[in-house]
């Protein structure tokens, strides 16, 4: 039996990796928000594309920036 026909997709790389960036700042919500659901959840690292080092990072600051109220816990 034959595998079905799939189109290769485009390589995911890691956003952070690219632009050289040493630091994830919980205080950018721009930047957190695109890592996040419309409901609050975080997006996992094999969907963004985000190395293990940066993925970590980022969701350190998630839930820091959460703690302090910058980011709601879930969007209803």
């Amino acid at each position: 039996m034959k595998k079905p026909y799939r189109k290769f997709q485009k390589r995911k790389f890691c956003k952070f990796c690219a632009d050289k960036i040493v630091f994830i700042d919980y205080k950018d919500i721009r930047t957190l928000r695109t890592f996040l659901t419309e409901r609050g959840k975080i997006i996992a690292a094999r969907m963004t594309g985000n190395c293990t080092k940066h993925q970590r990072e980022l969701t350190r600051a998630i839930k820091k920036a959460r703690n302090i109220a910058l980011i709601p816990f879930i969007e209803k």
